[in-house]
């Protein structure tokens, strides 16, 4: 149940975070999945990391832009899932695993989707790194950034309410109303 104070800010945050959600899914959407004209395609990668190898063996410079167009195509994923999720109050590792399983089922939906579009080629390593950026944003922006949502929370008082009444916890409401029973004849 939220808060009266803290419950417009919430779905404010929800509402942005799915909006940016959709704009990003259609940008990664036209850059992965539009036809490219080359003239001839590579094989597909169905061994993990032979791509970074081969990716590392064209030098540093190379490697780094390749490997780091890998790292950041979905990696904003990992901080907008859980801002459209829109919770607070939530385990860490919980978080991390729903957004990294998340992210992994959107890469490998992407990678096979390539399947069909002319010019792409499917790749294990996209996936490897796909699902390695969205895990590394997650864990640098959102456990800091509830944290400190949280705190700003604890701090401002809601509308109309002192600032006591906003320390605790929501106050008990009662039992749950029940239904007596009705017995059923023979």
């Amino acid at each position: 149940m939220q808060r009266q104070g803290s419950g417009g800010s919430a779905a404010i945050f929800r509402v942005a975070g799915g909006v940016l959600l959709l704009a990003h899914l259609a940008l990664v959407g036209w850059l992965t999945l539009r036809p490219v004209d080359v003239m001839w395609v590579t094989a597909a990668n169905l061994e993990p990391l032979a791509g970074i190898k081969a990716d590392l063996a064209l030098g540093p410079v190379q490697a780094a832009r390749r490997i780091g167009e890998g790292l950041l195509l979905l990696a904003p994923l990992g901080v907008l899932l859980p801002m459209a999720g829109g919770r607070l109050t939530v385990s860490p590792w919980a978080s991390l695993t729903r957004t990294v399983a998340a992210g992994a089922l959107l890469s490998l939906g992407i990678e096979l989707a390539q399947t069909g579009v002319p010019g792409q080629v499917v790749d294990v390593d996209s996936l490897l790194l796909n699902t390695a950026g969205v895990a590394l944003a997650h864990l640098a922006v959102v456990p800091a950034g509830r944290a400190r949502l949280r705190r700003r929370r604890r701090r401002s008082p809601a509308p109309g309410k002192d600032r006591g009444a906003v320390l605790r916890d929501d106050a008990a409401q009662g039992p749950t109303p029940t239904i007596p029973r009705v017995g059923v004849a023979p």
